[in-house]
């Protein structure tokens, strides 16, 4: 399953430099599927959104800081675990239980994001 952000977040920053898909922004930044990711043109991507990977996109949260489900591999293909729920200070970051994905759809989905 994909990893978010609680609430409970500090806005202290740590966990958006650790993720290797570019999945965490800071609240109320906009986002993009090319950012930090080999995606170009357009794309559908692994939830079947269709857009233009430069296309910017709504924030998750205008709070805290937040994670796009659609880039979170929860660190699979590059780390034993999340990082970002290892260096968060507050422990708020936590499994997404409406977005659970098998290990295999993880690995898609990083293989999707970096090909």
């Amino acid at each position: 399953m994909a990893i978010i952000i609680t609430d409970e977040c500090i806005n202290c920053g740590a966990c958006e430099p650790e993720c290797p898909n570019n999945a965490i922004y800071e609240g109320a930044v906009d986002w993009k599927f090319s950012d930090g990711t080999s995606l170009q043109g357009n794309i559908v991507s692994t939830s079947g959104f269709e857009t233009d990977a430069d296309e910017s996109q709504e924030p998750v949260s205008d709070e805290v800081y937040y994670i796009v489900t659609d880039k979170c591999t929860e660190c699979k293909g590059f780390h034993d675990e999340p990082q970002c729920a290892a260096v968060c200070p507050v422990d708020c970051c936590i499994p997404d239980e409406d977005h659970e994905e098998t290990e295999e759809e993880l690995l898609a989905k990083k293989d999707f994001l970096h090909s």
